[in-house]
């Protein structure tokens, strides 16, 4: 959102990074709020609708305190929250706090006659819809080790039926991870999915991951202590957990809005939504049960048009456009409305309302940044210009708790007109370091830059008192005292932060300064084998080194005897080429060249992951000259998980 200047709480900076400044810690009170020029007014801390709600259906808390891996790891704590059942401190933002504490509830739910959730096992929301023989289940949270613990407490309490079906509702880890914790890889039921999501969702992560991994630690605040000091959520959700993910692909495939299917006997009627929270995602109604399932499209916040941890640009036209599609396809047929996040709503006309609110909300957002690009400002002025609607204001389920206006109007911007703001001073800017040594040199030297910084600091400014510091911290970064500054004030505008994914990034930050990298670990991939075989050169690809591999010209054909196909790749001018070809054609001149192939391998695609993965050509029968792979490989940089964020 943007960032008013407030008169803020004694700890908490009086620029507030996407939300009020708010008296009182109590959360059970109504506190006193200004109201900011980014709002014009605000939500009501009195309403206790949200609590009801959350609460409304338990069946039974979680049967156990901690969910363990097969090695006796914790990949779920129950208690990691508990703090959070405290009034709110003056580290953290109440409204982000209230909704950590409606995030936190734990357990299963009914939602309505024969559609329960587990909620509050993982960052998202397990849905299980029985059905004639037994249950289908929606979205079965990240990791496999939640799912079966989720599907344990349900079947505890609603006897055991087995499962008859899955629902992914769309493209993202948190919806499909823990598929093999509720069914076996070889069980026959349908899986059911959106057009295009294997493809997405094998692909999304990977040939950025690396990257998208260790931003991603900063999104999710992933070394920070559950405290009031460190992690509170990420406004979704919690967490998310640190089992074992899967995926399995699916078997009946949603390629229209309109197409039905009856699973285990229940009626699904769906609607295709891509390019919105997803690239592949779908809604669905149960029209026999009256029950409205929004998928990610509709939650009790604002979502994001771009995530901080990286990602392709949303479209926010369509989204509002597909909410409208939903009000009129479903609203009136509907008594609730649940989603893969948060809790229901019930009731048509509250339902209605709330979608009619979120639809409106990323209208707005698109409508008016479009608008004031028009007249020639930027995303960074069109962030600090934008001001909701009283009626979205006042909304809690349009707070920025994961994504935000400020970042948002930003991605919108990007999406129409891409980096460049058109001045062209912004064509050739230094990088970073270079940049750095140079504004410290014009105010004068590193001191001077410090005790400009601290000025600003105290005065209230920590947002210019952190671009100061980064110029330091780059200009000098094994100075201690420009570290500790920097963490100082990235510690008080995360303290500040009404959206937990802006906490997460401000207090990662400080404790990087502090502490310096943690890699991220990154397990074997349970994953890997999801992908297909031109992903996997596309994967390959992107490490070349050009530079190194400039001088080398080599060809290679790979036979996959599993999958009846053949593949050339070809290094040349530091690009590995790849394409599928027929067989007649793979050692001859399929990519402009006359040369035929230096290396023939036949294999299975087991094999490649194999050989990838440092085992060689053991077992793989091959003609022509090994040295190519050789030559091949050592053209492959290694990605690093551990790449400095806030210094050079």
């Amino acid at each position: 959102m943007a960032l008013p200047v407030t008169q803020a709480p004694v700890g908490v900076p009086a620029s507030r990074p996407g939300g009020p400044a708010v008296s009182t810690t109590d959360t059970d009170s109504t506190p006193e709020i200004d109201s900011t020029p980014e709002t014009g007014s605000t939500p009501d801390f009195a309403d206790r609708t949200d609590f009801e709600d959350a609460d409304r259906g338990l069946v039974a808390g979680p049967a156990n305190a901690r969910i363990t891996a097969a090695d006796g790891r914790v990949v779920w704590d129950f208690d990691a929250t508990a703090f959070l059942r405290e009034d709110c401190p003056d580290t953290a933002d109440p409204s982000l706090w209230r909704q950590s504490q409606l995030c936190a509830r734990a357990g299963l739910y009914e939602v309505t006659e024969g559609v329960h959730q587990i909620r509050g096992f993982d960052l998202s929301n397990m849905t299980l819809i029985e059905g004639e023989r037994g249950v289908i289940v929606v979205d079965p949270l990240v990791s496999q080790e939640c799912a079966a613990e989720g599907l344990a407490l349900y079947r505890a309490h609603r006897g055991e039926r087995p499962v008859t079906a899955v629902v992914f509702t769309h493209s993202h880890i948190d919806h499909f991870g823990g598929t093999l914790g509720v069914i076996g890889p070889d069980d026959d039921v349908p899986i059911v999915a959106p057009a295009g999501f294997m493809e997405n969702s094998v692909a999304e992560n990977v040939y950025a991951g690396t990257a998208m991994l260790r931003r991603g630690a900063y999104h999710t605040g992933w070394e920070l202590d559950p405290d009031p000091r460190g992690l509170i959520g990420v406004g979704l959700g919690f967490a998310a957990s640190t089992g074992l993910p899967s995926l399995l692909p699916p078997t009946l495939e949603v390629t229209r809005t309109g197409q039905e299917e009856r699973l285990d006997g229940v009626l699904f009627r769906f609607q295709l939504t891509p390019g919105t929270e997803a690239p592949s995602e779908l809604n669905f109604h149960l029209p026999e049960r009256r029950a409205l399932c929004m998928a990610e499209n509709a939650t009790h916040n604002l979502h994001n048009i771009q995530t901080l941890r990286g990602a392709l640009v949303r479209d926010a036209r369509i989204w509002s456009r597909y909410l409208t599609e939903s009000i009129n396809l479903y609203a009136a047929d509907s008594d609730v409305l649940f989603a893969s996040h948060h809790w229901p709503t019930w009731g048509t006309e509250r339902l209605t309302a709330f979608l009619s609110e979120q639809r409106d909300l990323y209208g707005y957002l698109h409508d008016q940044t479009l608008r004031l690009l028009n007249q020639g400002h930027t995303g960074i002025e069109i962030a600090e210009m934008i001001e909701l609607p009283p009626r979205l204001a006042r909304a809690w389920h349009a707070r920025g708790y994961y994504g935000s206006v400020s970042h948002n109007v930003k991605a919108i911007y990007h999406r129409y007109m891409g980096w460049y703001d058109g001045h062209p001073s912004s064509l050739w800017e230094h990088p970073p370091t270079e940049s750095a040594h140079r504004y410290v040199d014009c105010m004068g030297g590193l001191g001077a830059v410090l005790t400009k910084a601290r000025a600003y600091l105290d005065a209230g400014d920590p947002r210019f008192a952190a671009q100061l510091l980064k110029h330091a911290t780059f200009a000098a970064p094994g100075d201690s005292r420009a570290k500790e500054l920097l963490a100082e004030t990235f510690e008080r505008l995360g303290y500040g932060a009404e959206c937990g994914t802006w906490r997460n990034n401000y207090l990662m930050g400080a404790q990087e300064l502090r502490n310096g990298v943690k890699p991220v670990p990154i397990a074997a991939d349970s994953m890997a084998a999801a992908l297909s075989v031109e992903q996997i050169f596309d994967s390959l690809a992107i490490r070349v080194n050009g530079p190194r591999a400039w001088d080398h010209s080599l060809a290679v054909v790979w036979r996959f005897t599993d999958l009846d196909e053949t593949h050339r790749t070809s290094l040349r001018n530091g690009v590995l080429v790849h394409h599928r070809v027929a067989e007649d054609s793979a050692d001859g001149s399929t990519d402009g060249s006359t040369d035929n192939a230096d290396l023939t391998l036949t294999l299975t695609k087991p094999q490649l992951m194999d050989l990838l993965g440092g085992l060689g050509l053991a077992g793989i029968e091959h003609t022509g000259n090994p040295d190519a792979l050789t030559i091949l490989m050592s053209a492959l940089d290694t990605p690093d998980p551990g790449f400095a964020i806030v210094t050079p």
